[in-house]
């Protein structure tokens, strides 16, 4: 499916380039404000010994994912496309299962965010390498989320290890 293109785009990109730009980013804005409302989900429903570190470990990174996806959305209406936020746009593009995790001990939610948030991680790559060379402010903005990203997905795998140094499989 070829994207609609934008009456405008930023300067050196062709609108071809911008739309094409702006549809890669639209899967990130989606994965992103899944991500979020995943987080947020987890903080509110974490329990057992190690509730109060993770419930608070989550908000800071709720806050950051965010602001990610008000840059990506923002991004994506600079490159003259249309940034779509909508639950049943995020519903009918996404191709992962929803979070199945209701209220449980906080290292099974860590287990799972581990998942999240190595899927997450592999596609925004993913993303900033197809925009490498193409648009460096686009490239630019995925490879500072990257950043974030990396580092939250370490404070959750930093939860998991074991004394010796070993992340259970799951």
């Amino acid at each position: 499916m070829s994207p609609k293109l934008p009456r405008y785009t930023v300067p050196s990109l062709t609108p071809e380039q911008g739309a094409e730009v702006a549809e890669i980013l639209q899967a990130r804005l989606h994965a992103l404000n899944d991500l979020h409302l995943t987080l947020k989900h987890v903080h509110w429903n974490v329990v057992g010994p190690h509730f109060i570190g993770v419930h608070e470990m989550l908000d800071p990174q709720v806050d950051a994912v965010r602001a990610m996806v008000d840059q990506i959305a923002e991004r994506i209406a600079t490159l003259g496309s249309v940034p779509v936020g909508t639950p049943g746009a995020l519903v009918a593009a996404r191709s992962w299962e929803d979070y199945k995790l209701g209220r449980a001990p906080a290292i099974e939610h860590l287990a799972a965010l581990d998942g999240v948030y190595d899927s997450v991680i592999t596609f925004h790559r993913k993303a900033a390498d197809e925009t490498a060379g193409v648009d460096d402010v686009t490239n630019d903005l995925l490879i500072g989320h990257l950043h974030d990203l990396e580092m939250f997905h370490w404070f959750v795998r930093a939860h998991l290890e074991s004394a010796s140094g070993v992340i259970p499989e799951t």
